[in-house]
């Protein structure tokens, strides 16, 4: 099967063979793959060995310098499973002989005390979109995002709870993630007030086509309430599905289009 360039996506589709935190050599003990659609991004990565999510994050994907090498990335987390909400990362990829792609930066470090921030490179490889119910070479690919009463910045305390849903999926292949966050007006140290988000445990779900939508993964607390492309999502692809800002119905609760996108 093709990759999305050569079919005309914009889409990306892609996996990490291995990463390395410098000055240490390069290692993959996850399972991990990224689905980007137009501006935002779902990213899960499983542990192989415990089969426990080693992180799980969604937000938004920004080009600040296409057409240059590196290209520089800003990634944004709405969701995160280390309790980055928040945070902006910057990544630095450049194209490397064999077709994958060298990504460069520095990220907290989770494995160590106090999560320093660590200089790290990552290899990317893009993969062949998985064939969907749509049948060979075309598929519908979309990112949605729980529609949640924000939380106005005001000077006063001010807490919500929030259970923050993102979904994905392009062609055969799905993810979907859920945390539950608390959201609250805070004042810093000089006094200027600001919402802070902090968020629990991720629970996801990965979904792969293969005659029917097919579990690979399901994890965490809430792993049952995640929603699953086996249930069917009504109208999908259809009217407001391809319209990014507009909102649709997925099991009763509200979702806002992120992206859209379809290859015919």
């Amino acid at each position: 099967m093709s990759t999305g360039a050569q079919i005309g996506s914009t889409c990306g589709f892609s996996t990490r063979l291995s990463l390395r935190w410098v000055p240490e050599v390069p290692e993959e003990t996850t399972d991990t793959i990224v689905l980007s659609v137009g501006k935002w991004f779902v990213d899960l990565r499983m542990d192989k060995k415990s089969g426990d999510i080693d992180w799980a994050m969604a937000g938004t994907r920004i080009e600040e310098n296409p057409n240059q090498i590196p290209l520089k990335v800003l990634f944004t987390r709405e969701l995160d499973s280390l309790n980055e909400i928040g945070i902006v990362d910057v990544g630095n990829f450049s194209p490397l002989p064999d077709g994958t792609d060298l990504e460069s930066g520095e990220m907290p470090r989770a494995d160590l005390p106090g999560a320093p921030m660590t200089a790290f490179e990552e290899v990317w490889r893009e993969l062949p979109f998985r064939e969907g119910p749509e049948g060979a070479e075309k598929g519908i690919s979309w990112i949605l995002e729980s529609d949640d009463a924000p939380l106005a910045p005001g000077e006063q305390e001010a807490q919500m709870t929030v259970t923050k849903v993102f979904l994905g999926r392009i062609w055969g292949t799905y993810l979907a993630f859920q945390q539950t966050q608390t959201h609250s007006n805070q004042k810093d140290e000089h006094g200027v007030w600001s919402v802070k988000r902090s968020g629990a445990e991720v629970s996801a779900r990965r979904e792969e086509w293969s005659s029917g939508w097919v579990e690979k993964y399901l994890v965490g607390p809430d792993a049952g309430a995640v929603p699953s492309m086996k249930s069917g999502f009504d109208n999908e692809g259809k009217g407001a599905w391809r319209v990014p800002g507009e909102k649709v119905m997925i099991q009763g609760r509200s979702y806002i289009v992120r992206a859209f996108e379809e290859i015919e």
